[in-house]
């Protein structure tokens, strides 16, 4: 899988989703939590499943998605990534001091 796939934010939005475990997570679950199409989650979740990310499981007419080890792992990594980007933006490095070049 080519890496630069998870510099998108719809795919790495739906890894984080489904890395809570406390819900039963399918395809169109899982696009409006990414905020993108139906057919588009097809394809994200199409491509997880080639790079060993996600199993499914049948329950009825339902299909649900589930994070395999490595997923899990790669979408706590990518949480974590989220939430220093968000003190970057917010200019809440910790430890760190935002330098005014002035």
């Amino acid at each position: 899988m080519d890496a630069s796939f998870f510099l998108h934010t719809k795919p790495v939005r739906a890894l984080i989703a489904l890395s809570d475990r406390n819900r039963d997570w399918y395809a169109s679950l899982l696009a409006k939590e990414a905020d993108c199409t139906y057919a588009h989650m097809i394809k994200i979740l199409s491509s997880f499943e080639e790079a060993n990310l996600v199993v499914f499981s049948r329950t009825g007419r339902i299909k649900l998605v589930y994070l395999t080890d490595f997923g899990l792992e790669l979408a706590h990594d990518f949480e974590s990534i989220m939430r220093r980007l968000d003190r970057l933006d917010s200019g809440k490095m910790a430890g760190e001091e935002i330098l005014d070049n002035d």
